[in-house]
C-alpha cells in the first residue's frame, strides 16, 4: 500500500531536481527539506513500523519548508519596500531639480534690469546686488547635484542672498528680520528659500502694505525648529496649485531624508506661518 506513495515521492524528487534551475535557491532547499526526508521515511516505513516518527517527521519537514518559503516572501517584500522608498527619493530629488531649473524668468530679468540702472545711480549697491544674485544662482545650481543633507547655514546664506536681491528691487516694501541663534543642524537643500519666495511672490504688492518676513530658529526637546512668518496674504490651499507642489515636495523630502515635519498655518493678525522641525539625529 505504501508503494504508490513512494513512487509519488520519488517522482516529486525527480521533478524538483530537474526544475532546480527554474526555482530560487531558497525554494529549492525548502522543497528538498520536505521531500528528501519524507521519501526516506516512507521507504523505511515499508519495512519497519515507524508510524509515529513518520507523522512527526511530516510535521517538522512541512513546518521547515513553510518557514523557508515564508521568510523568502518576507525578504522579497522588504526588498520591494526598499525599492519603493528609493524610487520616492529619486522622484523627490528630480522634483527638487525641476524646482531649481524653473526659476522665475521675470525675477532674473528684473534683477538684471535693476543692476543695469544701479550701475549709474549707486555703483556700490550694484556691486552688492550682483554679488547677492551670483550667490543665489550658485546655491540654486549647487542644489541640483546635492542629494544629501546640507548645513542650515548654507540654506540661510541662500535665503539671505535671494531676499537681498528682492529688497534691492522693492525698497521700502520688503523687510526681513532674522533671529537665528541656532544653526548647528542639517536639512535637505532647498527647504528654507522656497518658503520666503512663495511669500514674496504671492504677498508683495507694490500698491499695498509692505511685506515683513520673520525667520527664526531655535533648539527644542523635539529637535531643531525653523519658523518662517510673513504678514502677507493668508495661506489658502485651494487658491493656487503651483506653490503647493513645491511645498508638498519639501514636506516629502523632509520626511524621507531626515524624518522632519512641516506645518503651515494662518498667522495671527494675517499672513502665514511655516514651521519645520528637524529631529535630533
Amino acid at each position: 500500500m505504501l508503494l504508490p506513495l513512494v513512487l509519488i515521492m520519488l517522482l516529486n524528487m525527480i521533478g524538483l531536481i530537474r526544475r532546480r534551475k527554474k526555482l530560487s535557491k531558497r525554494y529549492f532547499v525548502a522543497f528538498l527539506i520536505y521531500l528528501l526526508p519524507m521519501t526516506v521515511f516512507t521507504i523505511i516505513h515499508s519495512y519497519v513500523d515507524i508510524e509515529l516518527i513518520l507523522f512527526f517527521g511530516v510535521g517538522v519537514c512541512a513546518l521547515s519548508m513553510y518557514s523557508l518559503i515564508l521568510s523568502d516572501n518576507i525578504m522579497q517584500a522588504i526588498r520591494q519596500q526598499r525599492e519603493i522608498v528609493e524610487q520616492e527619493r529619486e522622484i523627490a530629488r528630480q522634483r527638487a531639480g525641476i524646482m531649481v531649473l524653473q526659476m522665475r524668468p521675470h525675477f532674473i530679468y528684473n534683477t538684471m534690469t535693476s543692476i543695469y540702472y544701479l550701475c549709474k545711480q549707486d555703483a556700490d549697491k550694484a556691486q552688492q546686488v550682483t554679488l547677492d544674485f551670483t550667490t543665489y544662482l550658485r546655491k540654486n545650481f549647487t542644489a541640483l547635484a546635492n542629494e544629501e543633507l546640507v548645513p542650515f547655514k548654507d540654506e540661510l546664506e541662500h535665503t539671505r542672498a535671494y531676499l537681498a536681491v528682492e529688497q534691492a528691487q522693492h525698497e521700502d516694501m520688503l523687510f526681513v528680520e532674522y533671529d537665528t541663534p541656532h544653526i548647528n543642524f542639517s536639512l535637505p537643500s532647498l527647504t528654507l528659500q522656497p518658503f520666503v519666495e512663495n511669500a514674496v511672490k504671492h504677498s508683495l504688492d507694490p500698491n499695498g502694505d509692505s511685506l515683513r518676513i520673520y525667520i527664526t530658529t531655535r533648539q527644542t526637546d523635539a529637535g531643531s525648529e525653523i519658523i518662517v512668518e510673513n504678514n502677507g496674504v493668508d495661506y489658502r490651499p485651494a487658491d493656487d496649485n503651483e506653490p503647493h507642489i513645491a511645498l508638498s515636495n519639501i514636506r516629502q523630502r523632509l520626511e524621507m531624508m531626515c524624518k522632519g515635519e512641516m506645518t503651515i498655518m494662518p498667522r495671527e493678525g494675517g499672513g502665514t506661518v511655516v514651521k519645520v522641525i528637524i529631529p535630533h539625529i
